[in-house]
């Protein structure tokens, strides 16, 4: 990972905005953006991994982020929030258009198909399983076929 004022920045509101959240594989949420900030090669990507999923999992809003990272970053985030009631797939699309995002949907898709991650895990069914894999495959998809 690539350290510097920005990037501690994004950890540190990363690991309070998630704290007390775990993943389906019971695991602290945190540690699913720390992951994908480790693969990422530049100080924008770092932050926008580490905070990929603040504005939809959290309390912490669009607007607030855009008042502490450049636009670079909030751009970025703004098209990685999903919408409920969107279309996914659209939602992937827009996702297509930015660098920046795309990488990190791209990093998140791959974490999210590891089903490693629910080794000794007992709460998800084989059918939510298979739901997610078709899922992330044609996400992935799309991402590989509009990503410029």
């Amino acid at each position: 990972m690539i350290y510097t004022p920005l990037t501690n920045k994004a950890l540190r509101l990363a690991y309070n905005a998630h704290a007390g959240q775990l993943d389906q594989s019971g695991q602290p949420y945190v540690f699913h953006p720390y992951h994908l900030a480790e693969q990422m090669t530049d100080e924008i990507s770092v932050c926008v991994a580490l905070l990929h999923d603040v504005a939809e999992d959290t309390a912490v809003t669009l607007e607030e982020l855009e008042r502490e990272f450049p636009r670079e970053v909030t751009e970025a985030l703004r098209l990685l929030t999903h919408t409920p009631g969107s279309d996914y797939f659209t939602y992937v699309r827009a996702i297509a258009q930015n660098p920046v995002a795309r990488a990190v949907k791209l990093a998140d898709l791959a974490h999210n198909s590891d089903e490693t991650r629910f080794a000794g895990c007992t709460g998800v069914a084989e059918e939510q399983l298979a739901r997610w894999r078709k899922k992330y495959a044609e996400a992935k998809k799309i991402l590989e076929e509009c990503g410029g």
